[in-house]
C-alpha cells in the first residue's frame, strides 16, 4: 500500500471530521479509508486517532504527526504543480476560514466569481467569527480583520476596513444627535462583543490624542449583522465596519454620526500556516481577493469615502 495514500487518508479524516466524509472527499469506500489509516498506524507503531462511535479525535502522537503530514501533502502537491506551465488551469482544494458578516456581505460574491473563473478549484469554506487554528484544523488560508496577533503566520494584505458610527433616524429623533465623542455618554450603545469596549469606542480626529467615549451599552453581541439590525430598529448607536452598513447608509436607513471623529481603520489580511510551501491555487485566491477589495473598496466608495 502506498504510504502517501495512507497519510492522505489520515489527513482527510482529521480535516473532514469523520471516516465517512473523508471517503466522500477521496472518492473511495469508507472501509478503504479505515484500512489505510490502520496501516499507517501499524507502520508508525503508534495510535493516531482515538475512535468512538460518534467521532474521532487525535491522540497525542496524532497531534504531533498531523501538521507535518498535512504539510508533506501540501508540498507534494505544490511540487507536482510547479512542473505544470504557469498558464495551466488551477486545480485542487482550498480550505478557507473567514469572518461571518464579511463572508456573507462581500466575500461570498468574490468567491463565486473566483470559482467561476477556475472550475478545477474545490472550496471548503468556514464562516465564523472565532479565530481558527490554521495548523491544527487544517486550513490553507484564513481571512482576518484587524491586528494579527500570531507573528508566526504568513500574511498578505487584502485591503482596509473602515468604521462608522451610525443610528437610525427614529433613534436620533427620540434621543438627539451626538456631535462629538463626549456626547455619547448620554446615549445607548450597541457593542460588538469580540472587541474590547476601550478599543471599539476609541475615536481620533486626526489631530489631537484619541479619546475613548463609551455610551451606555444596552446590547452586546458577537455578530455585526445582529447589531446593525438592532440599530435599524432604533435600539441605539452602533460603531461598526462600513462593509456591514454601507447599503443602509446609502439608502438613508442609517445616519452616519461623528464624521470628524473616526475609529482607526484596520487591515484585511489573508493568513497562511507557517512552514509550508503555498499551493499556487491558494496564492491565486489571495491575489484575486486583493484585487477585488483593496484599500478603497466598493462599499466605502458607495457612501462617499475617498480615502
Amino acid at each position: 500500500m502506498d504510504k502517501f495514500a495512507n497519510i492522505e487518508a489520515f489527513v482527510s479524516v482529521v480535516e473532514s471530521g469523520s471516516f465517512s466524509r473523508a471517503a466522500e472527499r477521496l472518492g473511495i469506500a469508507k472501509s478503504v479509508v479505515s484500512r489505510r489509516v490502520g496501516l499507517l498506524e501499524t507502520q508508525l507503531g503508534v495510535q493516531l486517532l482515538q475512535r468512538t462511535t460518534r467521532k474521532q479525535s487525535l491522540t497525542s502522537p496524532g497531534r504531533l504527526f498531523y501538521p507535518r503530514a498535512a504539510r508533506l501533502l501540501a508540498e507534494l502537491d505544490e511540487a507536482e504543480q510547479s512542473i505544470v506551465d504557469a498558464a495551466a488551469a488551477l486545480r485542487g482544494g482550498v480550505k478557507l476560514a473567514a469572518p461571518l458578516s464579511f463572508g456573507l456581505h462581500h466575500l461570498s460574491a468574490a468567491l463565486t466569481d473566483f470559482l467561476d473563473q477556475h472550475p478545477g478549484i474545490e472550496l471548503d469554506l468556514d464562516l465564523n467569527d472565532r479565530e481558527v487554528n490554521l495548523v491544527e484544523e487544517g486550513f490553507d488560508m484564513a481571512v482576518r480583520i484587524g491586528a494579527l496577533r500570531d507573528s508566526t503566520l504568513l500574511a498578505r494584505r487584502l485591503g482596509t476596513v473602515r468604521f462608522v458610527t451610525c443610528a437610525s433616524p427614529d433613534y436620533l429623533a427620540r434621543h438627539g444627535v451626538p456631535h462629538q465623542p463626549g456626547d455619547l455618554a448620554g446615549h445607548i450603545g450597541l457593542h460588538y462583543a469580540n472587541v474590547p469596549l476601550q478599543k471599539a469606542w476609541r475615536f481620533s480626529d486626526g489631530g489631537r490624542e484619541p479619546v475613548v467615549a463609551i455610551p451606555g451599552i444596552r446590547l452586546r453581541a458577537n455578530n455585526g449583522d445582529l447589531l446593525a439590525t438592532a440599530a435599524l430598529a432604533g435600539l441605539g448607536i452602533v460603531n461598526t465596519p462600513t462593509f456591514i452598513v454601507s447599503e443602509k447608509i446609502a439608502s438613508g436607513e442609517l445616519v452616519p454620526l461623528l464624521d470628524e471623529y473616526r475609529r482607526e481603520p484596520v487591515g484585511i489580511h489573508a493568513v497562511y500556516p507557517p512552514g509550508r510551501l503555498l499551493p499556487r491555487r491558494v496564492l491565486a485566491l489571495a491575489d484575486f481577493l486583493a484585487s477585488r477589495f483593496g484599500d478603497l473598496p466598493d462599499w466605502d466608495r458607495a457612501i462617499g469615502i475617498t480615502g
